[in-house]
Protein backbone atom coordinates (compact mmCIF):
# COMPACT_ATOMS: atom_id res chain seq x y z
CA UNK A 1 0.00 0.00 0.00
CA UNK A 2 1.51 3.52 -0.85
CA UNK A 3 1.54 6.56 1.22
CA UNK A 4 -0.88 9.14 0.48
CA UNK A 5 1.00 12.27 -0.05
CA UNK A 6 -0.60 15.67 -0.17
CA UNK A 7 -2.55 17.56 -3.40
CA UNK A 8 0.82 19.13 -4.52
CA UNK A 9 2.98 16.22 -4.34
CA UNK A 10 0.21 13.57 -5.83
CA UNK A 11 0.26 16.09 -8.64
CA UNK A 12 3.54 16.07 -8.82
CA UNK A 13 3.83 12.31 -8.61
CA UNK A 14 1.65 11.53 -11.31
CA UNK A 15 3.60 13.18 -14.04
CA UNK A 16 0.78 14.40 -16.34
CA UNK A 17 -0.26 17.81 -14.02
CA UNK A 18 3.33 19.55 -15.20
CA UNK A 19 1.86 22.54 -16.13
CA UNK A 20 -0.50 22.88 -13.48
CA UNK A 21 1.93 22.10 -10.92
CA UNK A 22 4.45 25.15 -12.38
CA UNK A 23 1.22 27.26 -12.40
CA UNK A 24 0.32 26.76 -8.40
CA UNK A 25 3.97 27.40 -7.84
CA UNK A 26 4.08 30.47 -10.16
CA UNK A 27 0.48 31.65 -8.20
CA UNK A 28 2.10 30.86 -4.95
CA UNK A 29 -0.98 28.91 -4.21
CA UNK A 30 2.04 25.60 -3.46
CA UNK A 31 1.31 26.14 0.53
CA UNK A 32 -1.74 26.54 0.34
CA UNK A 33 -2.67 23.26 -1.28
CA UNK A 34 -0.14 21.35 0.87
CA UNK A 35 -2.15 23.00 3.81
CA UNK A 36 -4.62 21.27 6.13
CA UNK A 37 -7.65 21.49 3.87
CA UNK A 38 -9.53 19.54 2.80
CA UNK A 39 -9.57 20.34 -0.59
CA UNK A 40 -11.58 19.25 -3.39
CA UNK A 41 -9.38 19.96 -6.71
CA UNK A 42 -10.11 19.10 -10.12
CA UNK A 43 -7.07 19.00 -11.95
CA UNK A 44 -6.70 20.32 -15.66
CA UNK A 45 -4.26 17.47 -16.88
CA UNK A 46 -1.27 18.78 -19.58
CA UNK A 47 -3.29 18.29 -22.23
CA UNK A 48 -5.63 20.59 -20.85
CA UNK A 49 -3.81 23.27 -20.68
CA UNK A 50 -2.49 22.79 -24.11
CA UNK A 51 -6.24 22.89 -25.64
CA UNK A 52 -5.57 26.87 -24.57
CA UNK A 53 -4.86 29.03 -27.63
CA UNK A 54 -0.92 29.17 -27.88
CA UNK A 55 0.70 31.84 -25.49
CA UNK A 56 -2.24 31.93 -22.96
CA UNK A 57 -0.12 29.63 -19.98
CA UNK A 58 3.35 31.38 -20.69
CA UNK A 59 1.42 34.74 -20.16
CA UNK A 60 -0.41 33.48 -16.99
CA UNK A 61 3.13 32.41 -15.71
CA UNK A 62 4.34 35.74 -15.58
CA UNK A 63 4.58 37.74 -12.45
CA UNK A 64 2.44 40.57 -13.56
CA UNK A 65 -0.28 38.03 -14.13
CA UNK A 66 -0.39 36.50 -10.96
CA UNK A 67 -3.41 37.54 -9.20
CA UNK A 68 -5.03 36.20 -13.17
CA UNK A 69 -3.42 32.86 -12.60
CA UNK A 70 -4.50 32.89 -8.81
CA UNK A 71 -8.08 33.77 -10.03
CA UNK A 72 -8.32 30.95 -12.12
CA UNK A 73 -6.74 28.02 -10.70
CA UNK A 74 -8.60 28.86 -6.96
CA UNK A 75 -11.73 28.39 -9.28
CA UNK A 76 -10.38 24.36 -9.65
CA UNK A 77 -10.68 24.40 -6.07
CA UNK A 78 -13.67 23.52 -3.67
CA UNK A 79 -13.07 23.81 -0.02
CA UNK A 80 -14.25 20.33 1.84
CA UNK A 81 -13.64 16.69 0.62
CA UNK A 82 -16.23 15.90 -2.72
CA UNK A 83 -15.95 12.41 -3.90
CA UNK A 84 -17.70 11.76 -6.96
CA UNK A 85 -20.18 9.34 -5.25
CA UNK A 86 -21.41 12.31 -3.23
CA UNK A 87 -22.41 14.02 -7.22
CA UNK A 88 -23.90 11.09 -8.69
CA UNK A 89 -26.73 11.40 -10.39
CA UNK A 90 -26.64 15.30 -9.34
CA UNK A 91 -26.47 18.64 -10.22
CA UNK A 92 -25.03 21.32 -7.74
CA UNK A 93 -23.36 24.39 -7.81
CA UNK A 94 -20.86 24.32 -5.10
CA UNK A 95 -18.29 27.93 -4.62
CA UNK A 96 -15.08 27.61 -5.95
CA UNK A 97 -12.56 29.01 -3.27
CA UNK A 98 -12.36 31.51 -5.48
CA UNK A 99 -16.05 32.88 -4.98
CA UNK A 100 -17.73 31.59 -8.47
CA UNK A 101 -20.02 28.80 -8.67
CA UNK A 102 -18.77 25.85 -10.40
CA UNK A 103 -21.70 23.41 -12.09
CA UNK A 104 -20.52 19.90 -11.36
CA UNK A 105 -23.17 17.76 -13.60
CA UNK A 106 -23.13 14.45 -12.25
CA UNK A 107 -25.95 13.09 -14.16
CA UNK A 108 -24.19 11.31 -17.23
CA UNK A 109 -20.88 11.16 -15.62
CA UNK A 110 -19.06 14.08 -14.15
CA UNK A 111 -18.42 17.59 -15.49
CA UNK A 112 -17.26 20.69 -13.80
CA UNK A 113 -18.38 23.78 -16.23
CA UNK A 114 -18.16 21.82 -19.20
CA UNK A 115 -14.81 20.10 -18.22
CA UNK A 116 -15.33 16.54 -18.12
CA UNK A 117 -13.99 14.54 -15.08
CA UNK A 118 -11.29 12.04 -16.78
CA UNK A 119 -10.18 10.31 -13.85
CA UNK A 120 -11.70 10.81 -10.23
CA UNK A 121 -11.35 10.17 -6.89
CA UNK A 122 -7.75 9.92 -5.96
CA UNK A 123 -7.12 10.27 -2.62
CA UNK A 124 -4.62 12.57 -1.03
CA UNK A 125 -3.79 13.40 2.68
CA UNK A 126 -5.43 17.05 2.43
CA UNK A 127 -8.53 16.19 -0.05
CA UNK A 128 -8.97 14.56 -3.48
CA UNK A 129 -8.01 15.40 -7.04
CA UNK A 130 -10.15 14.74 -9.45
CA UNK A 131 -8.79 15.12 -13.19
CA UNK A 132 -10.38 17.26 -16.06
CA UNK A 133 -9.61 17.56 -19.49
CA UNK A 134 -10.42 21.41 -19.76
CA UNK A 135 -9.14 24.32 -18.06
CA UNK A 136 -12.10 26.12 -16.66
CA UNK A 137 -11.89 29.83 -16.73
CA UNK A 138 -13.37 32.60 -15.11
CA UNK A 139 -17.17 34.61 -16.16
CA UNK A 140 -15.33 37.58 -15.90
Amino acid sequence: MSTLHDIVDTAVAAGTFKTLVAAVTAAGLGDTLKGPGPFTVFAPNDAAFAKLPAGTVESLVKPENKAKLAAILTLHVLSGKVMAADVAGKKLSPASVQGEALHVDGTSGVTVNGAKVVAADIACTNGVIHVIDTVILPKG
